[in-house]
This record gives structure tokens, sequence and C-alpha cells, in this order.
């Protein structure tokens, strides 16, 4: 999970641990990668928010590092329906506003870590 906010990845963690679930997480582009060539995720939790982002430039080389490309769940704010729009077209699985995001996090997130 691609987001600075320690409060809100808490919240993610701790939903995910309590379906036997684990969500890393991580502050920037570049700490996601390394954990890709690490090990390729199954899916990357994007907060579009996230300071410095450059979201094409992130799938791009999620695609190149990993031989499956993972799931990519986003999620920002309502308000942002550009950035939302723009991370649709640059190739996320799944983009939502933040609330739709918190509203379904107990209900798809097994799917999306699947």
């Amino acid at each position: 999970m691609l987001c600075d906010d320690l409060m809100f990845t808490s919240k993610v963690a701790a939903t995910a641990r309590a379906q036997g679930l684990t969500v890393v997480a991580v502050r920037t582009a570049a700490q996601v990668m390394a954990r890709a060539r690490e090990s390729c995720p199954a899916c990357v939790i994007v907060d579009l928010h996230n300071p410095d982002l450059d979201l094409p430039a992130l799938l791009a080389a999620l695609r190149t590092a990993c031989p499956t490309m993972p799931r990519v769940i986003a999620y920002g704010s309502h308000v942002n329906k550009e950035l939302l729009q723009a991370a649709q077209a640059a190739g996320c699985d799944r983009v939502l506003p933040r609330s739709r995001f918190v509203a379904s996090l107990e209900t798809e997130l097994a799917t999306w870590l699947a």
C-alpha cells in the first residue's frame, strides 16, 4: 500500500489482519518498486494524493518488474474527478473515491489481495 497517511494505513492494515491478510505499507513509489522486485505483490493499493506520485511511471515499472501485473486499486478525493479519471486512464484496475474505498474495505479487501 502506497500511502503516507499513517492513521489511514493503520486502518487498512488492521482490516487486513482481521481477515488473516497482510498489507505492507510504504510511503514512496520507490519503496513500492523495491518491495515488488523482492516479491511481486498480488495487489498494490495507491493513495492518489501521495506526494510526487507519477502513476503512469509506477504502473510501467510494475509491469516490467512483475511477471504478472498486480491489481492496482487507487483511491482519492471525490472532489478531484480529473485525478480519478486519470488513474482510470493510466490503467488502474479499480479507482474509487476515498469514501467508497473505506466503505468497500471490509467486503472487498480479500478479493483485491487474492
